[in-house]
């Protein structure tokens, strides 16, 4: 039960409207605290972005909150990881969400759909005018708010004059976070790891199962992701997600005071990313026709930050990419974001804000901290060399390869990235909070 009910709940401020800060306003208005306001730099909310995953930890947490239904009507059930070898041989294959035994599925969703999804729950439950676009926050003042009018923050956004006061600030603004920034200024830009990425969205027909995720190319030097995000059409056509991540792509004239560049401008040929693709090739996936038919191909760094000491300043705390970003290797960060949310919701629906903000932080820092890590250790690349050196003419069957007892890099690797099991997620106490 909701220590608030509808009574007097605290005064939040969210900053950023991505899928952290909608989540987060859409679980604290179902744990009774809806005395809230959401401030996003953006003048406008576009439908930008590529594909993403929804664990199934995630998936749970967006059912609860009664959006199962209509995120099943916009994404793709993922059913299997697979991992190839450029001339298509399989190497390794896992199932995926309710196939590998979890309640929930795995999802796999077009970005922007998803954030019209929680977008417009949001406007639905706490109002149209919850969310204030076109305020990117300027800095923060905190105190201690015990004089008759004080407030323990004062929130300073561009363009308005006045501070805007609250009991507690969420900075859920994405890696390039102001509020994060403001907490530790002297921290500098994200940091890369010398991978470059380009990304784009083909509609073409499904390939394999048309719920598969596949991984394709032995070394660590270039690899390719393929996923559906979207189920096929009257035409047998559906939406493909497609990255090529190289360790010798050229990012040197990407914004390094942004940490990536510009996605309305930062744009690509096709026979740039084509280019390390050559002589790639497999019976299941033409994944040279699926690069040249994009019509956008966006170019961007691999980078991530340091795990942080805290992420509290009095009233102030963080969330999502601007507490933890990762690598997308993992295909975890956007759902480690949800549960953030709700993770914070339920202490605050239970505590007093300090105690809450203490407990949400003990709870998920050192989480995402181990996750941090298992994303930079990379743990395939040193089976797929190995399967590069011992059969660099590809092969048909893994096994006149590899003894399977050798591919447990991988295996070990999926299972830490996700950040739990089946078993775990499936026994879980609900985070949902009666008002």
């Amino acid at each position: 039960m909701s220590r608030y009910g509808r009574r007097n709940p605290p005064r939040i401020l969210i900053a950023g409207a991505g899928i952290g800060g909608l989540t987060t306003a859409l679980s604290l208005h179902a744990a009774g605290l809806d005395n809230v306001l959401i401030v996003e730099s953006c003048p406008r909310l576009l439908p930008v972005g590529a594909g993403i995953n929804l664990q199934p930890a995630a998936v749970r947490e967006l059912t609860e909150l009664g959006l199962g239904d209509a995120l099943d009507e916009v994404a793709v059930a993922t059913a299997r990881l697979e991992y190839h070898h450029r001339y298509g041989g399989l190497i390794w294959g896992e199932p995926r969400g309710r196939a590998a035994g979890y309640n929930w599925p795995q999802y796999s969703v077009h970005r922007a759909r998803l954030q019209e999804l929680l977008l417009g729950a949001v406007r639905d439950r706490l109002g149209p005018d919850v969310l204030l676009t076109g305020r990117r926050l300027a800095g923060y003042e905190t105190g201690r708010g015990r004089g008759r009018g004080d407030s323990p923050v004062r929130a300073r956004l561009e363009g308005r004059p006045d501070p805007v006061p609250c009991d507690l600030l969420i900075g859920a603004d994405g890696i390039n976070s102001a509020v994060r920034a403001a907490m530790y200024p002297d921290e500098g830009p994200p940091l890369r790891n010398g991978i470059c990425m380009w990304r784009g969205i083909t509609e073409t027909a499904p390939f394999l199962d048309g719920r598969t995720m596949v991984i394709i190319g032995c070394n660590s030097r270039v690899k390719a992701v393929a996923y559906a995000v979207s189920r096929p059409d009257g035409h047998g056509r559906c939406l493909v997600n497609w990255v090529v991540e190289s360790r010798t792509g050229d990012d040197a004239d990407t914004d390094p005071a942004r940490g990536g560049p510009d996605w309305e401008r930062d744009t690509v040929p096709p026979r740039t990313v084509l280019a390390h693709l050559d002589g790639w090739r497999s019976d299941f996936l033409d994944l040279h026709a699926v690069v040249a038919a994009a019509p956008r191909i966006a170019r961007y760094p691999m980078i991530d930050r340091d795990p942080l000491p805290t992420w509290r300043d009095g009233r102030v705390v963080l969330l999502g990419d601007a507490a933890h970003p990762v690598y997308p290797t993992g295909s975890n960060g956007a759902s480690q974001a949800i549960v953030d949310a709700r993770v914070l919701a339920y202490e605050l629906a239970h505590h007093d804000v300090d105690e809450a903000l203490d407990r949400y932080e003990g709870a998920r820092l050192p989480q995402t901290t181990r996750l941090l890590a298992a994303h930079r250790r990379l743990e395939p690349d040193p089976v797929l060399r190995e399967v590069e050196a011992l059969a660099p003419d590809g092969f048909t069957d893994i096994r006149h390869v590899l003894p399977e007892a050798s591919l447990d890099g991988i295996r070990s690797c999926t299972l830490q990235v996700t950040g739990t099991d089946a078993a775990a997620l499936n026994s879980r106490t609900s985070w949902s909070v009666a008002v």
